[in-house]
């Protein structure tokens, strides 16, 4: 009976279907007995896993930065900012474990460890292709258009409220346990999940109010603070729902943990994009993917974290000029 503590990007739909795609795998392909931890990961200003999360056996990273660390046995990464150093590129270029991957055009980790649970340990999962469809189209932003983001009329929509702005780690973990044999729709029938999911319904259309309030489209490129509010688990979608024209967006959140920076690409602008915002926002100690990244301030930073992105929203307002 193995003890396997799984790490995981903390409200993130991606990060939890990773976690959970992950631990079917490892429960059928390796020991069905395994006793699996989970504990979410929130990016943070400076932020270096402490090996302290580590358990004593089998410790994986899904959909996180990697960790340079002798204790980690799994990883699975798809963010194009994967690596903290050149020192951690060079620790995970040296393993040979064949049991650490890293591969940034997947637009999701979920998909990316489908992929690899099928074709390189030949444990596929046909059961899980919904859960793994949903985690690349909401991480990957394929909805047809800003309003599907926003309404959430799918399950796996609503399910999506429930896991970024949850703040209870025992329901996501839930979450994480009922997905792996369940469907979406009877995962979202679940009372307790159902029941935050309708308080937190309310208070999502209450934030698309606010965003109207807080933001404005100059040149291209929302711009918006939400730090006096509630918001740091905002639905990504909104300012593109309120200003449809825009290219890019900045905004400002601030929780108990840290001062946030998100940049972001509109997915439906047509538009051509020369930033790679994943570049731009690891000048400031963050980073992501090319068309969305962010960075982490401390909670106390928030001026910093203001004159960022401002500085970053000036960048994408004068590289469009120059289209």
């Amino acid at each position: 009976m193995t003890k396997v503590k799984v790490l995981y990007h903390d409200n993130c739909f991606d990060g939890v279907s990773s976690a959970a795609v992950f631990s079917r795998f490892y429960k059928g392909r390796f020991d069905p007995g395994a006793v699996i931890e989970y504990e979410g990961l929130t990016h943070k200003a400076g932020q270096q896993i402490s090996e302290d999360l580590f358990g004593p056996a089998e410790n994986v990273i899904v959909d996180f930065k990697y960790c340079a660390s002798d204790k980690l046995t799994w990883w699975f990464d798809h963010h194009e900012s994967a690596f903290l150093s050149a020192q951690d590129e060079a620790h995970f270029r040296r393993d040979t474990s064949g049991h650490k991957f890293h591969d940034p055009s997947y637009k999701s980790c979920t998909k990316f460890i489908a992929h690899l649970t099928q074709n390189v340990f030949h444990y596929p999962m046909p059961d899980l292709d919904d859960l793994v469809y949903w985690a690349d189209i909401i991480d990957g932003a394929k909805f047809p258009d800003a309003k599907t983001a926003v309404e959430l009329k799918e399950p796996a929509m609503r399910l999506m409220l429930v896991i970024e702005a949850s703040h209870s780690p025992q329901l996501i973990h839930k979450i994480i346990r009922e997905v792996q044999h369940k469907s979406l729709p009877d995962v979202m029938e679940d009372s307790e999940i159902r029941s935050t999911f309708e308080k937190l319904y309310t208070h999502h259309f209450e934030s698309i109010e606010i965003m109207r309030r807080a933001a404005k489209c100059t040149g291209g490129v929302i711009e918006f603070d939400v730090s006096g509010h509630d918001l740091d688990g905002y639905n990504k979608f909104i300012p593109y729902y309120l200003f449809p024209e825009s290219v890019y967006s900045v905004g400002v959140s601030q929780s108990s943990v840290r001062a946030k920076v998100s940049v972001g690409t509109n997915p439906w602008t047509k538009q051509e994009r020369r930033q790679n915002l994943a570049k731009l926002c690891e000048q400031y100690g963050g980073g992501g993917h090319s068309v969305v990244a962010a960075i982490s301030f401390k909670p106390h930073e928030l001026d910093n974290a203001r004159a960022a992105a401002r500085e970053i929203a000036e960048i994408l307002q004068n590289d469009l000029k120059g289209n």
